[in-house]
């Protein structure tokens, strides 16, 4: 088994009307063993931009805690918050300085940029970034993920259109990936507010 699919995950980040979403499951596992039913893979960065990080769980708590600590200096120093564009840089940097001995991590990073323009991305462990207009995905159950937002997602979704696609696209993915599930949690930012929604699903 791949160190990625220790813990398993679900991470999903979904591009709207001047919004987006970002969603994961909430299984911390060890192997087959289900270890906790409400683990948090999304974190806050700043008001307008989230991380969410699939892979090992340790590392990503790792690798957040950096990330806010780099976060917060660049604050101090330029008197503003980072840009997303920005931000995936900084993580894309942080992740190939240690290339040979990398964070398994996979990050889905989700944000607003200039004029609320929706900014959505992912890289691997070491830091090669895929930028994506639609949906990103990462975890242990990507595969069922792209299947399934390929085949639902449609541009300049309205925000409640927008969660009920994002749901949809996770619930069906994570039944099909034993590594991942036990509920989900949404994220949904406009340029006004943020939404969070946790999700029922099967649990086993």
């Amino acid at each position: 088994m791949s160190i990625f699919e220790y813990n398993g995950s679900a991470v999903v980040a979904m591009v709207g009307k001047n919004c987006f979403a970002i969603a994961s499951d909430r299984r911390l596992g060890v192997q087959l063993q289900t270890v906790a039913t409400d683990f948090q893979r999304v974190f806050k960065i700043h008001d307008k931009l989230y991380i969410g990080l699939s892979g090992l769980a340790t590392d990503a708590q790792t690798l957040y805690q950096r990330l806010v600590f780099r976060h917060k200096l660049y604050q101090l120093r330029e008197e503003r918050d980072m840009k997303p564009e920005t931000f995936a840089s900084l993580v894309s940097a942080l992740l190939y300085e240690k290339r040979f001995g990398p964070y398994f991590c996979q990050p889905v990073i989700a944000g607003l940029g200039e004029d609320n323009e929706p900014f959505i991305c992912t890289m691997d462990c070491i830091g090669a970034k895929e930028l994506a207009k639609d949906f990103v995905v990462s975890g242990t159950a990507s595969e069922s993920l792209y299947g399934a937002c390929e085949s639902m997602f449609k541009p300049n979704m309205e925000p409640e259109e927008l969660v009920e696609t994002i749901s949809q696209a996770l619930l069906s993915s994570v039944d099909r990936d034993c590594l991942s599930g036990w509920g989900g949690y949404v994220l949904l930012l406009t340029p006004t507010e943020v939404q969070e929604r946790v999700l029922k699903a099967r649990m086993d």
